[in-house]
């Protein structure tokens, strides 16, 4: 089977026959302005509903099983508020990722009418994506998953059920670095209570059974240095693909770079807001990106 390189797809659909305007029937009215964003996939769904379950038994067993049964009230009261402050943030994270608009093109408004309304200078190209009609800005991507073109589509993740890309990519990232400070946070503290009940008597350093208690922490051990290992990778990735401006799937087809190199600390605050504030940390701060031109062509 000969393969065919990425950059042969962009030249036919720079061919003015291949945009085929007349085929595309005109877009549905846009919904309610404040419409919520969600994606109605099954995986998806079971994956996000997976995501806080795991997170509440970890919120269950740090508390139940080790800080309230602790004799110690500082310590209990302490690392109850960080480790609940932690999740609670990962949680708001992930909602914002999830039920935020990744960047989506308008569907179906690939039609003659707005073709003509774009008032294009010779020149100048515009790409149409055959799956959902629409014209595709400089570096979005088709989502099989969402049906729709994502705007800086980095790739589409079923944790979040939705896609990361250039409006929830700040959610996204916040949301692995939160997991994996509650995994890291949890483990430490797993470490700290198997050393005390080790040198204290079983029965007394936790409200359940020891056999129930060292299966619960075994369980929360596995879970927080599987996902420790995995947000933290995914984390580091996010921030390296941010820094250098190229998202995954332009980093795995290896496209042409067409668009102006900028700074890394530019690069950051593109996606977080400018200027730098605490707000960089929070899920509820919707970042400031400027007023760019949703669609870009290539001369």
């Amino acid at each position: 089977m000969m393969l065919i390189p990425t950059h042969h797809f962009r030249d036919i659909e720079r061919k003015p026959e291949y945009l085929q305007p007349e085929k595309c029937v005109p877009p549905p009215h846009p919904g309610p302005v404040g419409t919520m964003w969600f994606i109605r996939d099954g995986c998806g769904i079971a994956c996000a509903i997976v995501t806080w379950f795991l997170v509440l038994y970890a919120e269950f067993v740090v508390l139940f099983v080790m800080l309230i049964p602790s004799r110690d009230y500082v310590y209990s009261v302490i690392n109850g508020i960080v480790f609940n402050l932690l999740a609670f943030l990962a949680l708001a994270s992930h909602c914002r990722a999830m039920l935020t608009d990744p960047g989506a093109v308008p569907k179906g408004n690939a039609t003659k009418e707005f073709i003509e309304s774009l008032q294009l200078k010779p020149g100048q190209v515009v790409y149409k994506c055959p799956k959902c009609c629409s014209i595709k800005p400089d570096r979005a991507h088709h989502c099989s998953v969402c049906k729709r073109c994502i705007r800086k589509m980095d790739h589409h993740c079923p944790w979040v059920n939705n896609c990361v890309g250039e409006n929830n990519q700040k959610y996204f990232v916040l949301f692995t670095m939160y997991i994996a400070l509650i995994s890291l946070h949890a483990l430490v503290m797993v470490g700290f209570h198997f050393l005390h009940c080790f040198e204290e008597d079983w029965t007394k350093c936790s409200s359940f059974s020891p056999p129930t208690t060292v299966i619960l922490l075994i369980l929360l051990c596995f879970e927080g240095l599987l996902f420790l290992i995995f947000t933290s990778v995914m984390f580091g990735t996010q921030v390296h693909s941010i820094c250098t401006d190229e998202t995954g799937i332009e980093q795995l087809k290896k496209e042409e770079r067409r668009w102006a190199k900028k700074t890394k600390w530019m690069n950051m605050k593109a996606v977080f807001g400018h200027p730098f504030s605490l707000g960089w940390a929070s899920p509820f701060a919707t970042p400031d990106q400027g007023k760019a031109d949703p669609y870009q062509y290539v001369v």
